[in-house]
C-alpha cells in the first residue's frame, strides 16, 4: 500500500495558513500579562498549531490511498434449472461430478461460484428443483457478464439442454469470458407431433367470428393420420380437423372460425389428438386467450358539404380497428334520421355552417354531452362555433384567411407528440385570419408557425375539463398534409398518429369510481401468486387508507371470500397459486363496487419441446473459445481450464479521501483545544 498527500492548491497557500496561525498565536498571548515567558511560548506554539491546522483544512487537502488487490481466476457455474431439464439425466450422479468439478478447481486456486439462469446463488445440483417456465440463455449469460463486470471472471460453464424458448440466442452477443457448455438430456429425434404455436386475435367482438391459425409440427410420423380440436372452456368442442402427416418433418398450418359468443376474456384449449408411439402427449395441448368486447367506439362524421379533408379523417380512423366510423354528408331531409343516431364521439367537419340550417338539429346532438372533435373550414360560422364548444375563441371576419404552418406546442404533455421534423417542410394549410383565444381548461397540441415565427395560436387544442371532451383541429387542408407526408416517406405515419391519438384522448372512458381494484396482470402463470393493486378515494378523489375491503372470486373451483384493510404500507391484496381458469371479480368497501376478469394460464412452454439442442451448444462453446462435453463426462473441463494456466490478476485500487473525514484529525483538535485550555486555567489566565 502507497499512500500520498494530494493539494488541490499551489504551496504558497500553506505557507499562508502557518502564517495565519503564527500571526493569530502572537496577536492573542504577545500582551498577555499573567504568563511568564515560557508559559506564553507554550500556549502559542499550541494556538498557533491550532489555528494553522483549521486554515489547512478549509483549503480541502486530500489524501491518496494506492492498493494493490490480487484476483485469484474466477469460474462460474450455471444451471438452467428450467423444467425441460427435470427428466434430462440421472441429476444424483451428476450432481456429484458437478461438486467433484467445482472442488477441484478451487484446489488448483480457482475461486468458484454456482448460480441458476435466473441469477439464484449458491444453488446444490442435487436439491435442484427445476421448476423454471421459460428459458432465456442470452439473458442469463449477459447477467453474469453485468454482475462480475471487474473481477477475474475466465470462465463460464453452462450445463443445460440447450432448448431455448425466450430471448435472443447467445450466438448474437460476443462474452469477454471462455463459455464451456455441458449437454444435458437427449438430443436423438423421436416420434412425436406437437402444436408449435397458435394465432388469434387478442380481441374479438360479439356477435361476430374471428380465426384461429394452429401451427402443428411433427417427426417421423410420415402417412399418419390425427385430429385436432378446438375446445372452450368447459372443454367441449367448438371446431375440429383432420391432420396428415406427409413428411417426416412435417409442418401445417391449421384456420379455424371461432364465433364470439360470450363478453369478456375467454380461455380455449387446443387439442392434438395423439398417435401411436409418439414419445410425448404434453406438448399436444396449448391454450390461447381472447378478450371478447361488446362493439368498438362507434364514431359519427357529420359533414355540411363534400371536401377532400372527409377522405384523409376516414382513412385515418379506419386503421385503428377499435373504432367503428359513420360518415354522413347532411342533407335537410337527413336531419330526422340522424336525431336516433348512436355514437360514441362525433365529428364535425364544416358546421355550424354559415346558413345556420341544422344549429338546431346540432344542439340535440351536442346535448348528449359526448365527446366532440371539430374540423372548421371555409364554410363555417365562427360565431356559432365560438358558442358550441370551449376550447378556442376565434374571432375573424368573412373570407380573410392565413396560410400557417404547424409545430409542436413543447408544453403539451397529455401524450407523447410524434418526435419528427416534418411539419417544418409540409405545405401551408388554411386557417381563419383574426384573434384567437384558448379558454379555460384548453391544452394546446399544435401552434400557428408563419414564416418559421410562432404566432402563439392554437392549431390543434384539446380542453378535457367540464362535462364533455372536446378538440378542434382549425386548419383546412389536412389532406395536403398527408399527400406531402407519403411523398416524402412513403406511408401515412406521424399525421395520422397525431390526429388518432388526438380522438383516443377524448374518447377516453375514465374511470370515476372510488373504489379501484385491477390484477397486476391480464395473464398470471399457476405457479404465480395473483396480485391485486388495491386503491380507494374520498369526495375529492384523494387516496384514503385504514378501508376494510370484501373481495370475492369466482373461477373453476367455485366462489371465495376475503376480507383485508387497505393501509400505506400494504395496499395490495395477494392470493397464493390458483388453477388454470377465467376468473371474475368483486371488491366492495361501504357503497362503492369495482371488479374486472383475470386469467391464470398453465401453458407450459418448456414442456412442448423436450429434444436437447446440442449443436447451440456447441456453437456457444466455439464462439466463445471454450469446449463441449455431455453432462456425463463434466469432470473432464478440470484438465481443459487448467491448461490455460490462467495467472492471478493484479489490480490496482486508488482511494482518494478527504482529509478532513479521517477521525484522528479531529481527535488531534480536540487535544490541542483542551490541552491549552488546561493549562491557561492552571496558569491562572482567562
Amino acid at each position: 500500500m502507497k499512500s500520498e498527500f494530494v493539494s488541490q492548491t499551489s504551496g504558497g497557500y500553506y505557507l499562508l495558513c502557518l502564517l495565519v496561525g503564527v500571526a493569530y498565536a502572537g496577536f492573542f498571548y504577545y500582551r498577555a500579562k499573567i504568563l511568564s515567558k515560557e508559559q506564553k511560548w507554550i500556549l502559542a506554539v499550541i494556538r498557533g498549531t491550532l489555528v494553522s491546522i483549521l486554515a489547512f483544512l478549509l483549503l480541502n487537502p486530500l489524501f491518496k490511498t494506492l492498493s494493490a488487490l490480487t484476483l485469484r481466476p474466477k469460474v462460474v457455474l450455471v444451471l438452467d434449472d428450467s423444467r425441460s431439464m427435470k427428466n434430462a439425466e440421472k441429476w444424483k450422479d451428476v450432481s456429484a461430478s458437478w461438486e467433484a468439478l467445482r472442488k477441484g478447481l478451487e484446489n488448483k486456486g480457482f475461486e468458484t461460484q454456482t448460480v441458476t439462469l435466473e441469477g439464484v446463488e449458491g444453488v446444490d445440483l442435487s436439491n435442484a428443483a427445476f421448476t423454471g417456465r421459460k428459458t432465456a440463455l442470452a439473458n442469463g449469460l449477459n447477467a453474469l457478464k453485468g454482475n462480475f463486470e471487474g473481477q477475474h471472471l475466465t470462465d463460464v460453464i453452462l450445463l443445460s439442454d440447450g432448448i431455448m424458448n425466450e430471448g435472443l440466442s447467445p450466438t448474437f452477443f460476443q462474452y469477454p469470458f471462455r463459455i464451456h457448455t455441458l449437454g444435458a438430456g437427449d438430443s436423438t429425434v423421436k416420434k412425436d407431433a406437437y402444436i408449435q404455436g397458435i394465432s388469434a386475435n387478442k380481441i374479438a367482438y360479439l356477435g361476430n367470428d374471428f380465426t384461429v391459425q394452429v401451427e402443428i409440427g411433427s417427426y417421423l410420423l410420415k402417412g399418419r393420420n390425427s385430429k385436432i380440436e378446438i375446445r372452450d372452456n368447459s372443454g367441449q368442442v367448438l371446431s375440429s380437423s383432420p391432420v396428415n402427416y406427409k413428411t417426416d418433418d412435417d409442418y401445417q398450418s391449421v384456420s379455424f372460425k371461432l364465433p364470439a359468443k360470450q363478453e369478456g376474456k375467454q380461455r380455449f384449449v387446443a387439442v392434438l389428438g395423439g398417435v401411436e408411439g409418439e414419445h410425448t402427449l404434453k406438448n399436444n395441448t396449448r391454450e390461447f386467450f381472447v378478450d371478447v368486447v361488446n362493439g368498438k367506439e362507434k364514431i359519427l362524421l357529420l359533414a355540411a358539404s363534400p371536401h377532400p379533408d372527409l377522405k384523409a379523417i376516414k382513412s385515418i380512423i379506419d386503421k385503428n380497428e377499435w373504432f367503428e366510423l359513420k360518415t354522413k354528408i347532411v342533407q335537410e331531409a337527413d336531419i330526422s334520421s340522424l336525431k336516433n343516431e348512436v355514437f360514441d364521439v362525433l365529428i364535425l367537419h364544416q358546421f355550424p355552417d354559415r346558413a345556420g340550417l341544422h344549429t338546431r338539429f346540432l344542439s340535440e346532438l351536442l346535448v348528449r354531452q359526448k365527446p366532440v372533435f371539430f374540423f372548421p373550414a371555409s364554410q363555417s360560422d365562427w360565431s356559432f362555433f365560438n358558442g358550441m364548444q370551449n376550447v378556442v375563441s376565434v374571432v375573424t371576419q368573412l373570407g380573410k384567411v392565413d396560410k400557417v404552418n404547424g409545430m409542436f406546442n413543447p408544453g403539451f404533455q397529455l401524450f407523447n407528440v410524434p418526435s419528427s421534423n416534418l411539419f417544418a417542410d409540409l405545405p401551408p394549410i388554411t386557417v381563419p385570419f383574426g384573434v384567437y383565444s384558448a379558454l379555460t381548461g384548453t391544452e394546446v397540441i399544435m401552434q400557428q408557425y408563419i414564416s418559421g415565427i410562432n404566432t402563439g395560436r392554437p392549431l390543434l387544442a384539446v380542453n378535457l375539463s367540464g362535462t364533455r371532451k372536446m378538440a378542434v383541429f382549425l386548419g383546412d387542408g389536412l389532406w395536403h398534409w398527408r399527400m406531402e407526408e407519403f411523398a416524402q416517406t412513403q406511408q401515412h405515419g406521424i399525421i395520422d398518429e397525431l390526429i388518432l391519438k388526438t380522438l383516443q384522448l377524448i374518447a377516453l372512458k375514465e374511470e370515476k369510481g372510488k373504489l379501484r381494484i385491477y390484477p397486476v396482470n391480464e395473464v398470471f402463470q399457476v405457479d404465480q401468486k395473483v396480485s391485486f393493486a388495491v386503491e380507494m378515494y374520498n369526495d375529492l378523489y384523494e387516496r384514503i387508507y385504514e378501508q376494510d375491503i370484501e373481495l370475492r372470486i369466482k373461477g373453476p373451483s367455485g366462489e371465495k371470500k376475503f376480507d383485508f384493510r387497505i393501509t400505506p404500507d400494504h395496499s395490495r391484496f395477494e392470493l397464493s397459486t390458483l388453477p388454470a381458469g377465467v376468473y371474475t371479480y368483486e371488491g366492495k368497501s361501504k357503497n362503492e363496487k369495482a371488479g374486472g376478469q383475470f386469467v391464470v394460464s398453465d401453458s407450459d412452454i418448456e414442456l412442448q419441446n423436450t429434444t436437447a439442442d446440442f449443436s447451440l451448444l456447441r456453437t456457444i462453446a466455439s464462439e466463445n473459445n471454450g469446449s463441449f462435453l455431455l453432462a456425463k463426462d463434466l469432470l473432464e473441463l478440470r484438465n481443459v481450464i487448467n491448461k490455460e494456466n490462467v495467472p492471478n490478476k493484479l489490480v490496482t485500487q486508488e482511494d482518494l479521501r478527504d482529509i478532513i473525514h479521517f477521525k484522528w484529525i479531529w481527535f488531534v483538535l480536540i487535544v490541542l483545544v483542551s490541552v491549552e485550555w488546561i493549562l491557561r486555567k492552571y496558569w491562572g489566565s482567562y
